[in-house]
Formats: C-alpha cells, sequence, structure tokens
C-alpha cells in the first residue's frame, strides 16, 4: 500500500512517500529554518503562506523520486492536530483535494503519533507493546503504546515542554532559532555541575513533569549576572540546563518501565535528537536492560515519513475520514488525545 504523507503542523512542509508502513519511498522537506530565523521563532502566518507555496510542487517531487505515479498512490494522509491552526489547515486541504481526486481514502494522523511510528522506520522489527517516551517543543510525555492505534497517556508536563525550555533560554541566551539545537551543541563542551538546576516534583502524578521553574531559573541566573556585570560560562549553562532536563526525563522513564513492565523504551519527538538526553537513556537502558529504540536523527523533526507510517496502522484500524474532516481539523486548537 502506497501512501502519499502531508505534514505541515508548524514550520515545515513535508511530502512523503510510505509503502506498508516501514518502507521509505521518498521523504522531501521544504524548510523554513532560515525565514523563521529573521525573527527569533515561527511566524504562523508566514509559515502558513509558506505552505501553500511549498506543498504542490513538493508532493510532486516525492512522487518522482518514489518512481510512482499518482495512479500508484493508494491512500493520502494528514497531520490533523495538534500545530499551528493555519498551517494544519493547508496540510488538510491539500490533502483532501488529492485524496478526492485521485479516489482513494484519506487517513488522518495525530501528530503525536505520528512522532512515535518515527521508530518503525529506522527499527523495522518494533512493535507493540512498548514504552515511548515523547519530547518536543510543544509536548512532553510519557505514552504506553499497547498497540498501534491503542495508545494510553501516563505522565506528561504540567506546563512547558522540555523542547520549549531550551528554545526559551537559548533566546535570551542570544542563540539563533532553531535554538535548542544550538543550546544542545554549545553545552557539549560544558560542565554540567556548573551552575545547579532545580528538581521539580509534582504532586497527584510521579510521573508528571514540570520545566517551567527550571526556565525561569536559568533566565533568572543569565539577567542576574548580566545585571551585576559578571560573565557566565555559556557552556557550562548549557550543560547544566540539559543535564537537568535528561535527569528529570530519565527518571520518569526508569519509573514508568518499572510500572508498566515493558522492556522496550522508544523515544520520540524533535528533543529526541538531543546529545545528551540520548547518552543518557542509553546509559539507562544498560542498567536496567531494557530495549532502546531511537529515531535517527532526521525522523526526531517533523516530517512526512513518520505520518506515513502511522497511517498505515490507522487504515488497518479503519480510521479513515470523509473528505470534510471538519471533525478532525478543528481538534487541531483543542484536541491533544491519541486514543
Amino acid at each position: 500500500m502506497n501512501i502519499l504523507a502531508i505534514e505541515s503542523s508548524c514550520d515545515e512542509t513535508a511530502v512523503a512517500v510510505v509503502r506498508d508502513g516501514r518502507n521509505l519511498l521518498a521523504d522531501c522537506i521544504a524548510s523554513q529554518v532560515d525565514i523563521h530565523r529573521l525573527y527569533g521563532g515561527v511566524v504562523p502566518e508566514i509559515a502558513s503562506r509558506k505552505h501553500v507555496e511549498a506543498i504542490y510542487p513538493l508532493a510532486e517531487e516525492a512522487l518522482k523520486t518514489a518512481g510512482l505515479t499518482r495512479r500508484d498512490v493508494d491512500a493520502v494522509a494528514v497531520t490533523f492536530a495538534p500545530g499551528l491552526i493555519g498551517a494544519v489547515l493547508v496540510g488538510v486541504n491539500f490533502a483532501k483535494a488529492a485524496a478526492l481526486t485521485l479516489g482513494v481514502p484519506l487517513i488522518p494522523v495525530h501528530h503525536i503519533r505520528g512522532h512515535i511510528a518515527a521508530n518503525y522506520l529506522t527499527h523495522p522489527d518494533l512493535e507493540p507493546p512498548f514504552l515511548c517516551l515523547v519530547v518536543s517543543g510543544g509536548h512532553t510525555m510519557l505514552v504506553d503504546v499497547r498497540d498501534y492505534t491503542e495508545m494510553e497517556i501516563l505522565g506528561g508536563t504540567r506546563d512547558d515542554a522540555a523542547g520549549e525550555c531550551f528554545d526559551k533560554i537559548a533566546r535570551v541566551l542570544g542563540m539563533p532559532y532553531p535554538g535548542g539545537a544550538a543550546l544542545d551543541r554549545r553545552s557539549q563542551a560544558g560542565d554540567p555541575k556548573r551552575y545547579p538546576m532545580p528538581k521539580v516534583r509534582v504532586d497527584g502524578n510521579p510521573l508528571d513533569l514540570s520545566f517551567s521553574g527550571l526556565k525561569t531559573a536559568a533566565i533568572n541566573l543569565i539577567h542576574n549576572a548580566a545585571q551585576k556585570g559578571e560573565t557566565l560560562e555559556i557552556p557550562d549553562l548549557c550543560a547544566s540546563v540539559s543535564q537537568a532536563v535528561s535527569d528529570a526525563l530519565t527518571t520518569r522513564a526508569a519509573l514508568a518501565l518499572r510500572q508498566t513492565g515493558r522492556t522496550t523504551l522508544a523515544v520520540a519527538g524533535g528533543v529526541a535528537a538531543n546529545s545528551r538526553i540520548r547518552a543518557d537513556l542509553t546509559v539507562l537502558a544498560e542498567q536496567t536492560g531494557v530495549r532502546l529504540c531511537l529515531p535517527e536523527l532526521r525522523f526526531c523533526g517533523d516530517n512526512g515519513a513518520m505520518i506515513g507510517a502511522q497511517a498505515y496502522y490507522e487504515y488497518l484500524a479503519g480510521h479513515t475520514a470523509d473528505m470534510t474532516l471538519n471533525a478532525y481539523a478543528t481538534k487541531s486548537m483543542i484536541g491533544e488525545q491519541l486514543s
């Protein structure tokens, strides 16, 4: 089954062709990083307009790369939520038109389910059940993946996501967008013990997280140093922040593994590319004897391949949509459920 998959939830226009959920035939991305770098972050209106410009030629490029024609497409998949509503609707409307024109099913895919499915491309033998740590710019959660379309959120952030914490601290430090990646690069030469950072425990659920206090502590440290004319060791500060985030994620993942009894831990989302988090989770896996599945770096950020991978299993479960997609598109603004 050849699935033409569309992802446009934020600032990357992505179109991929995936066969049977595991075989990637084409993965094309039109990046907007250079544009949004001028503003220090994503400007939703600009992102939406750039999606409109890029999506049709990118779909043609994906089919050409895959060596397929339009007649070879068996279904069209698209991210329906969550995301910037204007950006999401560009992809949804294109997918609706493509599916209607080609006379094939339209498959709506939740963005976070797509991130989880990126692991199926990197690890073709991976099958549920497993535990997945989702870490991105807008989401941080522990998900019990019981089946390809049956998932339960065990815990998540009560406020800022891990990626948001990285990005905002990086911005205060004057680092270029995307800030999380820049902060990670600087942290690799730093001392993670130089600047002690708060460790937050959340009442009510030991698997929940909070990063707003960490973000505030780091930003206050930067501002106070500037007011006093003191010089901060930026690599050390970046390393200290990275270690604090990684410790929070790793301890929650270890607890979730014990509670669920899962023997496989997968990681998903843009922050899954963070070098310290990958290293600490590798150590955790070695100490506990669980299997660790890390996505390839190219599958950590937003991409169409992950949407095509998950779409195959959504289709097998009968999760197709009519061509209006009204019930799905509105969830982009309010919905966070994975199942």
